[in-house]
């Protein structure tokens, strides 16, 4: 049987563990992802069987690794650094930014840079300061990096195989409230393009787009809706750069509305790209504007207080909601 149960954290697991085996310069880096297989366990058993010259542990120094990485990648090796949270990436943003997004331009192609960098981002688990965030947008921002997101055991599984197979730096965002969510994994079903949108549920009023830890968020709330007699598309964007803008014009010219939802705040966050490349796309196809649900302009709050800042349920209907009243 090539079909299995898993939650999504021990699909990236099986994921990394394929990686290794197909390729020996494969290299997994990172603060305590060896022995104890990570703060989440998602390297768990790695280091056992691959030895501690391909699981390394790290000195708690995320500009050094990243540097490292570099140095690795420039010596034709394909490392996967893991950043324990999402905010401990910020010592790291000048190595990312500056140099790994720049090198293989930068000497007209003769140098890549195939960096897979993992992010556990996200808030939900109750987590203190710096654990929480969704930093996704500053890299998008940046040209050189893609940056994508998986929401399932599934795509977790093939995703992460394919970031590393690319010769460009991937930041592969992980949903740490998602880890533990069990989906089906089929091994030989035939690979999701990596920068694809995917459509999960289809509808005909409205599109609700999103990625990451709000995708199981979306579905619940086309669930509800349906109960009350509005038909949501539920569209798992997948890849934050490149945007897969052409799938989501699609579906937005078949419902004829389009609501974004993101953990990160809605101040120049991702929805309002999305936002204004849909108008200038759509725009006589569009009922109303576009709607964006997010997280607040402010420091992601204490764990007590974060339900309030997530993006839920009734927020997002609520949004959907406004497109048929504007």
């Amino acid at each position: 049987m090539t079909a299995t149960t898993l939650p999504m954290g021990k699909a990236i697991n099986a994921g990394l563990r394929r990686a290794l085996e197909n390729d020996p310069k494969v290299v997994l880096m990172g603060e305590d992802i060896g022995t104890l297989g990570g703060v989440f366990r998602i390297t768990e058993g790695l280091q056992k069987d691959f030895g501690d010259t391909r699981v390394i542990d790290t000195p708690l120094a995320e500009s050094a690794i990243m540097g490292t990485a570099v140095g690795l990648a420039m010596r034709g090796y394909r490392p996967v650094v893991e950043i324990q949270f999402d905010g401990f990436i910020y010592p790291a943003f000048d190595q990312i930014v500056s140099q790994v997004a720049k090198l293989h331009y930068r000497t007209g192609g003769n140098v890549k840079m195939p960096i897979t960098i993992r992010v556990p981002y996200g808030g939900g688990i109750g987590a203190i300061e710096h654990h929480s965030e969704s930093p996704e947008g500053y890299f998008a921002a940046t040209a050189g990096l893609r940056v994508v997101s998986c929401s399932n055991a599934s795509d977790a599984y093939t995703m992460i195989q394919q970031a590393i197979a690319s010769d460009d730096p991937v930041l592969f965002f992980e949903p740490k409230r998602r880890y533990w969510e069990k989906g089906t994994l089929d091994t030989s079903a035939e690979q999701f393009p990596l920068h694809k949108a995917r459509v999960l549920t289809e509808g005909t009023d409205v599109t609700l787009l999103t990625y990451g830890p709000l995708v199981t968020t979306a579905l619940q709330a086309a669930k509800v809706a349906a109960a009350e007699g509005r038909s949501i598309e539920v569209v798992d964007l997948r890849s934050i750069s490149p945007l897969d803008l052409d799938t989501v014009a699609e579906s937005v010219t078949r419902t004829g509305r389009l609501v974004v939802t993101h953990e990160a705040p809605v101040f120049l966050g991702i929805g309002a790209e999305i936002a204004a490349r849909i108008t200038e796309r759509c725009f006589f196809h569009l009922e109303a504007p576009v709607g964006r649900v997010g997280g607040f302009t402010i420091p992601y709050p204490p764990a007590k207080l974060e339900e309030f800042f997530l993006p839920d349920v009734d927020r997002i209907l609520d949004a959907v909601d406004r497109t048929f009243i504007a």
